[in-house]
């Protein structure tokens, strides 16, 4: 590989570290590369000033947009921005964890979408994003992804080429929290498109209060919800949910999920609390319509 846009969307995350040590290893390796990062609306006016550093460095560019447009079509239209034949999306909120991160990437042109994965870093006792991370880590190793390639594929950190991203962009009805990733990982298997899960990871380091994770995980489920029909058969939430009585667990969430809300969102909350919560607070979003 020659040529690489790197390519950022944020809101409200500062990654002006991020873009530099990606900066960094691009010079090293002696490719024609560009760092595009798209602010998708931030509201921190504080976090934007910092991130408006980016444009100092060379071959990186800050974009402002005013409006936010959502998870899809941020990605969509940084694709469209970018100059190369190769695209890497990473999250803001990554950190780099290894030197050679580019080079190993630079290496996988044999295949048309690569998914590095990810590494949790160290878990924060009371941190409920942190705890259910760390927590399912071993199920988002390299080996395990590539055993469900299209159902295990995210978009934190991956390549893709740009020809077949422009040919199949993110679905832009997904403008809220979650699971725009698996629908296009079903669209890519449904086009016969290969994924390839490899071992070179970003660290997630930087996590929510739990209030907002809370909050995050309800929006993501009503996602779900919405999209229930065509991600059938890569949730494991939806599957597990088939299997359920539905009116009995309806019925605990609405006595008891307020009370099971504020133990995720206190000091000490619990993981298996967590997943009662959510499978309750998903199967009552049915009983809303």
């Amino acid at each position: 590989m020659r040529e690489l846009s790197i390519l950022i969307p944020t809101f409200n995350d500062p990654c002006s570290t991020l873009v530099g040590n990606l900066q960094q290893q691009a010079e090293e390796l002696g490719i024609s590369y560009e760092i595009l990062v798209a602010d998708d609306g931030s509201t921190q006016h504080n976090v934007l000033e910092e991130n408006r550093s980016i444009n100092a460095l060379p071959h990186c560019q800050l974009i402002e947009r005013r409006v936010n447009a959502g998870r899809a079509a941020i990605r969509n239209f940084l694709a469209q921005q970018a100059r190369y034949a190769w695209l890497l999306f990473i999250d803001s909120d990554m950190v780099v964890c290894r030197n050679d991160y580019l080079r190993k990437y630079a290496s996988c042109e044999e295949t048309p979408i690569v998914d590095g994965g990810v590494v949790i870093g160290t878990c924060i006792p009371g941190n409920l994003r942190s705890m259910y991370e760390k927590a399912a880590e071993s199920e988002h190793t390299y080996e395990e992804r590539q055993q469900s390639p299209y159902r295990d594929f995210h978009t934190a950190n991956f390549m893709i080429q740009r020809a077949l991203m422009i040919e199949h962009p993110f679905d832009e009805r997904f403008r809220n929290y979650g699971y725009e990733d698996v629908l296009f990982g079903k669209a890519m298997e449904q086009a016969g498109v290969p994924i390839l899960h490899i071992d070179n990871p970003m660290s997630f380091e930087i996590f929510e209060e739990n209030e907002h994770f809370v909050s995050k995980t309800e929006e993501g489920l009503r996602t779900l919800y919405q999209f229930r029909h065509e991600l059938k058969g890569y949730s494991r939430l939806l599957d597990r949910a088939q299997t359920l009585p539905r009116t009995p667990i309806r019925w605990w969430h609405q006595l008891f999920g307020a009370i099971e809300r504020k133990h995720l969102t206190g000091r000490h909350p619990s993981l298996w609390v967590f997943k009662i919560y959510k499978t309750g607070y998903f199967l009552s979003l049915s009983g809303r319509n």
